[in-house]
This record gives structure tokens, C-alpha cells and sequence, in this order.
């Protein structure tokens, strides 16, 4: 059997924009503690190069680590009940069980071999400490990177304070050449001029302004970014007169953090008034926003939306704005010293509230336009885009559920994205979500019943099937007294789901016809008609009614091609896989199965990918290779767990498993079954995509 034992996962280590600078005693100290601690956290004030720094090291040792370096980017999280999803989200893991958040992330981690990053956890300091003590007690081979203002106070901890970098003496004996701050001034200028070369004649002004800004390589680099329009010596003078401002003639009066203050003081009152407004006003997105988002949050009194491209490629050229290519075009992040900053002004000018909510109202109408999209053509770009958006999502979402009178419209958002929560991987978020929108909005409405029928597909999905035939019931019950006649279907769509999973043949079929009945014509395709579809034909398929089922999914098939549905087209085609199989048409079942994970490829749909890999897990013992059936068995169970309830809990899927295990240590014995077992849990998601199209390329059934 050809597993994948030699494949290695990177892990998702953001590139290096900049080139670093000096820090090689740092550096070699990081090195060391890494090696002898499992915990290192690099503290120091902001500005200073936490994160930069335990970028360097991480690049530098990524080749030690078979599993990959991860990097969890905490900056923008405020929830610290949501500091598991985004590391299981950064890590590529669809956590949608059910179960406890740290067990889950445990297990997956086991003896993995990696390197993990969280990156900025000052305002998270007792969830992180938490989770990083429980980690590292139950993944015996993972060490930590921690970014922070201050120590976790965690157990295993070792704290690495990173300096300001070192700033010439005044002793015109030392040689300003090779200082550490005057060096990354120079690299910088050059950027902004190119031809700029430190020389004799500013070499004492740049040594000056790097021992007035302290060494802090922030405020350096937003100096440097001056020299567009000032010399050194202009620069030097400027900022001389605003540090005497602040502290009067004494100089050493000033601590670090007011030099760094004063230096982005400095640099916000350079821009135009426009770029300061705009600045203030782009400090309530989360992560990086695109120009669109940037128009319509932050347009209005004195700036209008015409001029806002404008005025951010001016911040862009101030280094105030980060901005990068996308596949779906320029994006931009404000870096996280300077949104604080910006957030502070915003305050000050007493608009805080207005952008918060005009934040949400942008976000509310991107997610509805997604979700009316979401059966088409331009499906895969929703769900990139909506991947995308998440860390705005998540703010958005804070805003309705900590704002007094805005729980209706969370509500709105929340249900409106149930594409992205079963669809792009975020199950457990979402139905944590819903659970405490609903909470706080109990009286019913048609909000209220749309949350509700989500919340029980999550629930299924998740293998909680008690749990979602309570929220479909409560649904439909809502629905009636509302006169919400859609919800209704939609309700009972959901009842027709945990019947099917539940084994209950008749009410599964009744139901899931109601549904596929009222919704001909093209009604709610996603999640009303295609899923119950699927749905029905599985149904048919236990049951041995295998020409209807076919039928029905080519039906299906049909539909999905008209329309440009992709997700549900996976579906169709797994289900039509176990229709073939089940038929003895096993070529024609393979090929459906890897068309079913040729789809999916363009979406994190473990629940998709999981199915699919128990089938081809099946079909590889029909054909005769039990050892990559208990390596894929393997693969598809660790994968499972981080999804929710293997096979749903449901007989439906629970029979052909168990069947298939037992046949396959009969083939190969238990020891050998065990080996490839353990060997396929190690695969990741996407791995295991790509090994199953690959391996099955050249794959016949053998010949008799």
C-alpha cells in the first residue's frame, strides 16, 4: 500500500514582508528556550517587535517541527470564550462537534509534532493560559509561541522579554554604522527612496532620532516613511519639538510607551484631516476589510465616498495601512498598535457607536446577499469571500449580542449565514451562536424561527440529534403561531433529517416528501429541496430501492447543473457512489466518489469529506486492498471526531462501518489493521483530499 508517510504538512505560516533586523543575541536566546521550554512567551511594550520577532524564530526552526509551524493571529478576537475556534480555524480544523472545546483540539493534536503561535494575547490572558496548560499536558510533542504585553502566568511558561533594539551612545568613539536602530532605519528609507544611502552627512541626525525614539522599531519605521517629503534632519527637528511638548526639556523623563505614543501622535498629525478621520473610522473593522467595506462604514460627515480610495492609499503610503492582493482583489489591515490608536481618536470624536453599528449594518447585507447567492454559480466565491470575512462577522455578531435592542437583527445575521457555519466548517461556532442570540430574544418571530430551524440542521450535523428535533419542534411550533409558512417546511425538512439518521424509515420519508413537494419549482434550494433530496434517496437506498433513489439523484444532479451548485452537487454524487456500490457497479461507484471529492476540494466540508473517505474505504476492500481501507478507516474517524459524532451516532452509517472494520482485520489481521489505522489518523483534512484523488487515480479492480 503507498501511504502518505513522507508528506508533511508546512503548516500556515504568514510570509515575511519585511526583511528583520539585528536581534541575533535575542534570536539565540529564543532558540535555546524553545528547545528547553514548551511554552515561550515574548512580552515587551507595543511597537516593539513581539510578534516580528517570533515570526523570525519560527521561520528559522519550521524545519524541526514534522507537522508543521501554526499561527493563530489573536489581535482582533474579543470573545475569550472563542479563543478555541480560532486556533482549531487556524490550524484548518472543522471543530463542529458538540463536545468539549479542549478535548477536541487535544485530540487532534495528540503526538503530533508542531509548533503553535498565538500571537497577541494581552486581552486574553486567562483563556490562553488556560488552554495552553491543557494542551501541553495532553500533546506531549507541542510547543508554544506566545505574543504578549505580559506573561500568561501559565504553568509550563517561560517568559522572553524583547527589548527595544540597541540605540548608538553618544560617544563619538562607537561606530552608528552598525547599530542595530540606525541599520533598520536605513533599510526602511531605502524603501521609501530609494536611493537614500546613510552617509557622513546624516548619519548623526539618523543615530540622533533613534535614540529619541528609543529603539522601538514601530516608531522608527513610521519615521523612516517621512523621508518622502522631509530630510532626516526635518524629521529629527519636528519630532524634537512634540517630545517637548510632552515631557518639557527632559528628555530621560519620557518612559518608552509616551515615545511611542509621541511618535504615532506624531505621525497622525502629518496626515491630512482626512486620512486622521478615516483613520479613527477603519478602526472598528476586525482583520483586514476590503474597499467596498471601507466606502460604506466609513463615508459620511467630511469624507466623502468618492474620496475614500483616495485617502487610504495616502495611509497606505504612510504605513499606517497594510494593504495586500487577494484573489478577490486589494485588501487592507490597520496594524494593531495603530487601529488601537485610531480607536482611541474614534472615541474622542464621539462616533464610536454610529460605526459600530454601521459595521454591523454592512456586514448584515453581505451576509444576506451571500446567502441569496449561495445556490448559484458563484458559490465557491461566496464561501471564500464569507471565510474571509470572518473576523468582521465575529465583531458584528458581539455588537448584537452586547447591544441593548439589537438582538432581532442578530438573529438576522446569525441565520442568514448558516452556509458558512455548516458549509465552511464552523458548525460549533455558529450553534454556540444561536443558542445565545436565542437566549436573549425568547418572544417568537420569524427571526426567531429561522435561527431555529439552523440551529437544528448545526445540531444534526453535529450528531445531536435530540437536540435538533427540540429546536424543529419549537420551530414549527413558533412558525404556526407567527404564521410563518416557510419556516414550517423548513422545520419539518429538519424532523425529516434526524429521522433518516435516526433509522426511522416511514417518518423520514414522509417528512422529507413534504419538503421536496413544496419546494418544486425552485424554492429554497439550499437547505430546503437539494438536501432533502439527497436525503430521501438515502433513505430509499436502505431500504434496497435502488432505481428510485438513482433516479431522484439525477433529478438532483440536474438542478445543481442548471443552477451552478457545486455544494450539494458533492452530495448528490456521494449518494449516487453508494447507490453504484450498492449495485455491484464499482468503476462507475469510484468514479462517482472521487467527482463527490474533486467538489469538495473547493470547500472545508468535513462532514462531506468524511463520508466520502468511508466510502472509498469500503469500495478499497471490495477491490481487494484492505490496508488502505484501514488507513483511510483511519483518516476518516480522526477527521470525524473533530466534526461531531462519528457517523452521526446514526444506523444508517454505524452498520456498513462497523461491517467494514470487522472484515478488514479478517483480511489483515489486528496488528496490521492497527499500524495503518494509526497511521491514516495522522492525515489532515486537505491531505487526506489529496491523497484519496491521487491514490485512486491509477486504481483498477484486479483482475480475476
Amino acid at each position: 500500500m503507498a501511504t502518505p508517510s513522507g508528506w508533511r504538512r508546512e503548516g500556515n505560516l504568514p510570509t515575511e514582508l519585511t526583511s528583520f533586523v539585528g536581534r541575533t543575541r535575542l534570536l539565540a536566546s529564543f532558540r535555546q528556550r524553545l528547545q528547553d521550554s514548551r511554552l515561550v512567551t515574548v512580552t515587551g511594550i507595543g511597537g516593539v517587535g513581539k510578534s516580528r520577532t517570533a515570526l523570525r524564530i519560527a521561520h528559522q526552526v519550521r524545519g524541526k517541527y514534522k507537522d508543521g509551524v501554526w499561527y493563530a493571529d489573536l489581535a482582533r478576537l474579543q470573545d475569550p470564550g472563542m479563543v478555541h475556534h480560532a486556533i482549531t480555524s487556524a490550524l484548518g480544523i472543522a471543530d463542529q462537534s458538540s463536545r468539549d472545546e479542549a478535548d477536541t483540539l487535544a485530540e487532534w493534536l495528540g503526538d503530533r509534532e508542531l509548533l503553535l503561535i498565538l500571537d497577541t494575547c494581552e486581552h486574553l490572558v486567562e483563556a490562553c493560559a488556560r488552554l495552553a496548560d491543557q494542551l501541553l499536558d495532553r500533546a506531549p510533542n507541542l510547543r508554544i509561541i506566545a505574543t504578549s504585553r505580559r506573561s500568561l502566568n501559565a504553568r509550563h511558561e517561560y517568559t522572553l522579554a524583547v527589548p527595544p533594539l540597541t540605540v548608538p551612545s553618544e560617544d563619538p568613539a562607537d561606530n552608528p554604522y552598525n547599530n542595530e536602530a540606525v541599520e533598520l532605519f536605513s533599510e526602511r528609507a531605502s524603501v521609501v527612496v530609494p536611493d537614500f544611502v546613510l552617509d557622513e552627512d546624516n548619519v548623526v541626525a539618523v543615530a540622533e532620532l533613534c535614540r529619541r525614539l528609543d529603539g522601538i522599531p514601530l516608531a522608527i519605521e513610521l519615521a523612516a516613511v517621512r523621508l518622502r517629503t522631509l530630510s532626516v534632519e526635518q524629521i529629527l527637528a519636528l519630532l524634537a519639538d512634540r517630545f517637548s511638548l510632552l515631557a518639557g526639556a527632559s528628555r530621560t523623563a519620557l518612559p518608552r510607551h509616551q515615545t511611542l505614543r509621541a511618535a504615532i501622535g506624531w505621525s497622525h498629525e502629518l496626515c491630512e484631516p482626512a486620512e486622521r478621520l478615516l483613520w479613527a473610522r477603519l478602526s472598528v473593522f476586525s482583520g483586514d476589510f476590503e474597499l467596498e467595506a471601507a466606502r460604506s462604514v466609513c463615508a459620511g460627515d467630511n469624507l466623502a465616498p468618492a474620496a475614500i480610495a483616495d485617502v487610504l492609499s495616502g495611509l497606505v503610503d504612510k504605513s499606517v495601512l497594510l494593504s495586500f492582493p487577494t484573489a478577490a482583489g486589494q485588501r487592507y489591515r490597520l496594524i494593531d498598535t495603530l487601529r488601537q490608536y485610531g480607536g482611541e481618536w474614534l472615541d474622542k470624536l464621539g462616533e464610536t457607536p454610529a460605526l459600530r453599528r454601521r459595521h454591523r449594518d454592512y456586514y448584515l447585507q453581505l451576509a444576506e446577499r451571500s446567502e441569496k447567492s449561495w445556490s448559484g454559480p458563484r458559490q465557491v466565491h461566496w464561501y471564500t469571500r464569507m471565510r474571509q470575512e470572518h473576523d468582521n462577522i465575529r465583531i458584528a455578531v458581539d455588537y448584537c449580542l452586547t447591544t441593548p435592542g439589537e438582538a432581532r437583527i442578530g438573529l438576522e445575521l446569525l441565520s442568514s449565514l448558516w452556509f458558512l457555519w455548516v458549509a465552511c466548517g464552523f458548525a460549533r461556532e455558529g450553534a454556540l451562536y444561536l443558542e445565545r442570540a436565542l437566549k436573549g430574544c425568547s418572544t417568537p418571530s420569524k427571526e426567531r424561527c429561522k435561527a431555529l430551524w439552523v440551529l437544528a440542521y448545526l445540531r444534526s450535523a453535529q450528531g445531536d440529534l435530540p437536540g435538533s428535533l427540540a429546536a424543529a419542534e419549537e420551530c414549527s411550533t413558533d412558525a404556526v403561531q407567527v404564521g410563518d409558512s416557510v419556516a414550517v417546511l423548513l422545520a419539518t425538512k429538519m424532523q425529516g433529517t434526524a429521522a433518516m439518521l435516526q433509522g426511522d424509515a416511514k417518518k423520514a420519508t414522509a417528512l422529507l416528501g413534504v419538503a421536496i413537494e413544496f419546494h418544486r419549482g425552485g424554492r429554497e434550494l439550499n437547505p430546503g429541496l437539494l438536501p432533502a433530496i439527497v436525503e430521501l434517496s438515502m433513505v430509499l437506498l436502505a431500504q434496497g430501492d435502488f432505481l428510485e433513489a438513482e433516479t431522484l439523484l439525477a433529478d438532483c444532479l440536474k438542478v445543481c447543473q442548471e443552477r451552478g451548485e457545486l455544494w450539494l452537487r458533492s452530495y448528490a454524487w456521494y449518494v449516487t457512489s453508494l447507490v453504484r456500490r450498492g449495485t455491484d457497479r464499482r468503476d462507475e461507484a469510484l468514479a462517482a466518489c472521487k467527482e463527490a471529492l474533486r467538489i469538495k476540494r473547493h470547500f472545508h466540508d468535513v462532514l462531506g469529506v468524511v463520508l466520502c473517505v468511508d466510502q472509498l474505504a469500503g469500495l478499497s476492500l471490495d477491490l481487494g486492498w484492505p490496508e488502505r481501507t484501514a488507513f483511510l478507516l483511519g483518516a476518516a474517524q480522526a477527521n470525524w471526531k473533530t466534526f461531531g459524532l462519528p457517523q452521526f451516532g446514526s444506523p444508517f452509517f454505524t452498520t456498513e462501518h462497523e461491517q467494514c472494520v470487522k472484515e478488514c482485520k479478517k483480511a489483515i489481521g489486528d496488528a496490521a489493521y492497527d499500524d495503518a489505522y494509526a497511521e491514516g489518523a495522522r492525515l489532515s483534512l486537505s491531505d487526506l483530499i489529496e491523497y484519496a484523488l491521487d491514490d485512486f487515480d491509477d486504481f483498477r479492480a484486479p483482475v480475476d
